[in-house]
Order: structure tokens, then C-alpha cells, then sequence
């Protein structure tokens, strides 16, 4: 499948909301097209050709600050988020602690619900950032190694030296959320409950902006394994292997489709 086929894939199959965030790819792709087949070609040392590489780095700036920008917004939502959690789940043992009053069972099981539900929400929209990084950094190194193989340009590594350094491609502090949340998962869903029984609960109860965000997440997951796992196309722009939590809720799915990504 072809990348951009394959990206308008992707973006569909997100929440509503960051549909408009990511790569232009189509639009950077007909850019090239026309940079490499008009008089302001590299191949034919016109000379505007300082001219062109200008527009065209000036357009994968504006796209990165639209990744830098969208990120950082969520990133800051998450952390505040995850503070929350964390003190939702601090009230809920004080509350139903050993020596302390015990209000209705009903009660706690309800409460229990709503935080089960927010944490797996809140770990899923984690995951799908990540993988939005992933996805728009292939996109970028794709694009790049295009306008580099059609103009006979030299732009693809100095530009990815600097992608490497943007605030979207830093996703360690989100990845650490993402595993001290699969904690606090384990911590909430008692060890009695059956793995058949979290999975219904998940996919029934588990949405965002009116789409399943539990059925995103385990797309995002699998897309991540597939744009990083090694191929006959590695080299130093790849993204490095992925190692993906080996989680309950991405045990209980079980997919036979996979991606190809040319």
C-alpha cells in the first residue's frame, strides 16, 4: 500500500478532533512534483533553485510547528489528567480504606466504574499521541526522500537532525505516563474479574467523541510495531524497534490483518 493511501487511512481511523493535525503529505507531494518538473528544478540548476528549497522548507516548518503545537497542548492536558487520576484514586482508598465508614457497595462499585473507564480512556488518547509522532515523522522522512531522489537534493539528513530535536518526536515523558497508567490499571481492575468480562466492559463502555477509542488504540498499537519493526528498508532515518507493553487489554484482541507500507 501506498504511504499516502495508507496516512489517509490512518487520519480516518482517529479521533475526529486531530484529523486536521497531521502531515500534509498530499500537499508536500505535489509540491515536489512541481519543484522537479518545472525550470526551478535542481536537475536543470536553474537558477532559482535556492528559491524553491526556501518554499519548500518553509512549508515542512509550518508543518512541524503544527506537530510542536498540537502535542505540547496534549501533553500538558495529559499530565494535569494523570494528576487527577491519581488523586480520584487516592479519595476512592481513603474513602473505602480499612478504617474508615463504608458507604454502599453499589456505591463503591459505581465509582470503581467510572474510574476504570476514565483510566483506560486516558491510556488509550496517551497511545494515539504517540503513535501520531510515529506516523508524522515517517511521513516526514518519506516526503524528504522524495524531494531529495526527484530534485537531486541533499535535504533529507540536515532536516531530520532537526526533527529528532522537535518537542512531537520527544515522547519519553508520554511514554512513562503510559506505563505508570498501566499500573494504576492493574492497581483498579480486581484480580477476580475474568479477562473476558474486562474486554466487554471495555469496548461497551470505552468512547471518545462518539468513536471507540479502545478499538484505536489497539490500531495505534499495531501501527507503531509495523512503521518500526526492521525491514529491507531500514536505515538511519527508521524509527528503532518497538517493544509494546504486554498489557491485558491488548492480549485480548486478536487481529490476523497486518500493513505494508511502501
Amino acid at each position: 500500500m501506498k504511504f499516502g493511501k495508507w496516512l489517509k487511512q490512518q487520519i480516518h481511523a482517529t479521533l475526529p478532533s486531530w484529523r486536521d493535525k497531521y502531515l500534509s503529505y498530499k500537499e508536500l507531494k505535489q509540491l515536489v512534483r512541481l519543484l522537479s518538473s518545472g525550470p526551478t528544478s535542481l536537475l536543470n540548476g536553474s537558477p532559482m533553485n535556492g528559491k524553491a528549497e526556501s518554499e519548500f522548507v518553509h512549508f515542512l516548518n509550518n508543518e512541524i510547528d503544527k506537530f510542536n503545537t498540537f502535542y505540547m497542548e496534549q501533553e500538558e492536558d495529559f499530565i494535569i489528567r494523570h494528576k487527577e487520576l491519581r488523586m480520584r484514586i487516592k479519595r476512592v482508598n481513603e474513602l473505602w480504606g480499612p478504617s474508615r465508614f463504608h458507604p454502599s457497595e453499589m456505591d463503591r462499585k459505581e465509582e470503581m466504574t467510572k474510574i476504570r473507564k476514565d483510566i483506560v480512556d486516558f491510556h488509550g488518547a496517551m497511545v494515539l499521541l504517540i503513535n501520531y509522532s510515529n506516523i508524522n515523522y515517517t511521513g516526514l522522512a518519506k516526503i524528504l526522500k522524495k524531494y531529495d531522489k526527484r530534485t537531486g537534493g541533499l535535504l533529507r539528513f540536515l532536516f531530520i537532525q532537526k526533527v529528532l530535536e522537535q518537542p512531537f518526536f520527544m515522547t519519553e515523558l508520554i511514554s512513562d505516563l503510559v506505563k505508570e497508567c498501566e499500573g494504576m490499571i492493574e492497581l483498579i481492575l480486581p484480580v477476580e474479574e475474568q479477562e473476558v468480562e474486562r474486554a466487554h466492559e471495555a469496548r461497551e463502555s470505552i468512547t471518545v467523541a462518539g468513536e471507540g477509542i479502545f478499538r484505536n488504540t489497539v490500531a495505534a498499537l499495531l501501527t507503531m510495531q509495523e512503521i518500526r519493526r526492521g525491514s529491507s528498508t531500514e536505515s538511519s532515518f527508521s524509527l528503532p524497534p518497538l517493544n509494546l507493553p504486554d498489557s491485558d487489554l491488548i492480549r485480548l484482541i486478536q487481529l490476523n490483518s497486518s500493513l505494508t507500507i511502501i
